[in-house]
């Protein structure tokens, strides 16, 4: 069960911040960005889903943008001008990402190249498209989002693992070369976190079975992974840089 509104944290340096959150649009990104708007950012976020973003836009006070963060191009255009319109990105949340199912043996090089265009590409670009502004302004926090599934070595998920070990090591990197600049590179590594899309893979025997894994017996939400980017995120983490830290209820 979420934890109400009247009991979650606030922390007053979101206040007024601009924050980019991208595939906001639905599953762990859209607890994302009501959690960053409920703190006062101002929310901008990337993702390609049209109906459920308009609505979230609408409920949140968000501001959607449609961006295919494959292009990269084009990606860095719209934060190049995102940032000439309105000034710095503060917070950069890297959490778009598609965790769809496949064999080891019917990996194409062409499926190769688009499983890390769509999981790990587009991180270290916006990243990079963000950072300029930032040093000038004094600082930021990135926070990018791992998985718990290379931890456990999940079954058909080879290209997808990769890419989230891959981001572990990219925000070690990212916070060594930022880190002068006061810019904080984190991870968030999630667990199985309730949403429809995860859904559509576990029945329930299946949502059973990793509750009964895990060290806390409780089913895990958007908003438990959304509490800890925040906190990530505000000055009251101004010490933590270059390190993952998981929401996963102790799966193991």
């Amino acid at each position: 069960m979420a934890q109400s509104g009247e009991t979650r944290a606030v922390y007053p340096s979101l206040r007024g911040k601009r924050a980019l959150v991208t595939g906001g649009g639905s599953g762990i990104g859209s607890g994302i960005v009501e959690e960053l708007s409920r703190q006062g950012s101002d929310v901008i976020f990337f993702d390609i889903l049209n109906g459920e973003s308009e609505a979230l836009a609408s409920r949140t006070g968000a501001r959607f943008e449609r961006v295919d963060l494959t292009r990269i191009p084009e990606m860095i255009g719209r934060v190049r001008d995102l940032i000439a319109d309105g000034g710095p990105i503060d917070v950069l949340v890297n959490n778009a990402a598609n965790d769809d199912r496949h064999k080891f043996e019917e990996v194409t090089e062409e499926y190769w190249d688009n499983r890390l265009n769509v999981n790990l590409k587009h991180q270290f670009f916006c990243a990079q498209a963000v950072v300029p502004e930032m040093r000038q302004k004094g600082g930021g926090s990135i926070v990018n989002l791992g998985s718990i599934s290379w931890h456990l070595a999940l079954p058909d998920l080879v290209l997808y693992q990769t890419c989230k070990a891959a981001i572990e090591g990219l925000t070690r990197a990212l916070a060594r070369d930022l880190g002068g600049d006061n810019i904080r590179v984190n991870c968030v590594v999630p667990g199985n976190v309730q949403t429809p899309r995860q859904l559509q893979w576990y029945t329930p025997e299946g949502e059973a079975e990793i509750v009964g894994a895990q060290c806390i017996s409780t089913r895990l939400v958007p908003q438990d992974v959304a509490a800890l980017v925040a906190f990530l995120a505000s000055d009251d983490a101004r010490g933590m840089t270059g390190h993952e830290y998981f929401v996963d209820a102790g799966w193991r």
